[in-house]
């Protein structure tokens, strides 16, 4: 199968050299990967213009600077990106960020994968950080695929009409949650790994503004007030403990009392609240059967 990437990227030159370098030592390259400079003020571009010279299936696009930093920025690069492979033949589209690294056949097993399961929407695989498993310390879901490495299914991009720019974020969540609604399997294989270099929140000016960017963002994208609780409690047994989950549900509950629209259609919020209503059960089943929080699903 055929596929293409796009990597929006801003000021990424201290990790953008990793990404590149493991894209260009796959085992299956794709047919089209274009570079987004979304306005960058450091060595981005340049970094980038040096694989261009090397490899001419590496495309690179500048865009000029944007005062406003945001995620609804992040949909209008990757679409600037989108312009240049919509008229290629593909079966298969990655948004990859720029400060991510994987193994030579990452790729191939991602591929595969959507060879093997032709209802397969959305794949990808588990993340790490420094001092961070996403599989192990967090409420990891299957079913969810993270932001920094999706490949959509040409068809289910196109069915649920690509990313939707949203100022607080979540736009990688909501197309994985749209692609589910209208019936395809979306699907994070743990079979393989990708390291995230830039610690998630790192961007924010520091990390209590990024836990209350959190909570309203859980706000935005329609957590049921139960989940939420639970999140909230889970938060308080880990760094930085009681504040960081007070603070967590400041940003939960500021829009929540100010009832500011959410800019998710009704069917994907009540989608979304049932499936986690569906999760809470489990845990609660498992807590009760095995005395132990299982935290994968």
């Amino acid at each position: 199968m055929k596929f293409v990437l796009i990597t929006p990227a801003r000021n990424e030159a201290d990790f953008i050299g990793l990404t590149l370098a493991s894209v260009c030592a796959q085992t299956v390259l794709p047919e089209r990967w274009v570079i987004v400079d979304d306005g960058s003020t450091d060595r981005t571009a340049e970094i980038v213009q040096e694989y261009t010279r090397q490899h001419p299936w590496i495309e690179l696009v500048q865009r000029p600077r944007r005062a406003e930093r945001n995620f609804a920025g992040k949909v209008h690069a990757f679409n600037a990106g989108f312009e240049r492979v919509k008229s290629l033949p593909y079966e298969v589209i990655g948004n990859l960020d720029a400060d991510v690294s994987f193994e030579k056949d990452y790729f191939e097993f991602l591929i595969d994968r959507f060879g093997a399961t032709p209802r397969l929407g959305v794949a990808g695989t588990a993340m790490r950080e420094a001092g961070y498993d996403a599989i192990k310390d967090s409420f990891f879901n299957g079913a969810d695929v993270f932001g920094a490495c999706q490949l959509f299914r040409r068809a289910c991009f196109e069915d649920v009409g690509g990313y939707t720019p949203i100022k607080w974020g979540g736009i990688d969540w909501v197309a994985v949650h749209m692609a589910r609604l209208k019936g395809w399997e979306t699907r994070c294989f743990t079979e393989k790994i990708f390291h995230h270099h830039r610690p998630m929140g790192a961007t924010e000016s520091n990390v209590w503004k990024a836990r209350f960017d959190y909570g309203r963002k859980d706000y935005f994208l329609g957590n049921h007030p139960l989940w939420q609780v639970f999140r909230i409690s889970y938060q308080a047994m880990k760094q930085p403990y009681v504040l960081g989950s007070l603070i967590l549900f400041c940003g939960y509950a500021y829009p929540l009392i100010r009832r500011v629209e959410r800019p998710i259609p009704e069917e994907l919020l009540k989608f979304h609240r049932k499936e986690q209503i569906e999760r809470l059960k489990q845990l609660w089943l498992n807590l009760v059967k095995t005395r132990k929080l299982k935290l994968q699903s």
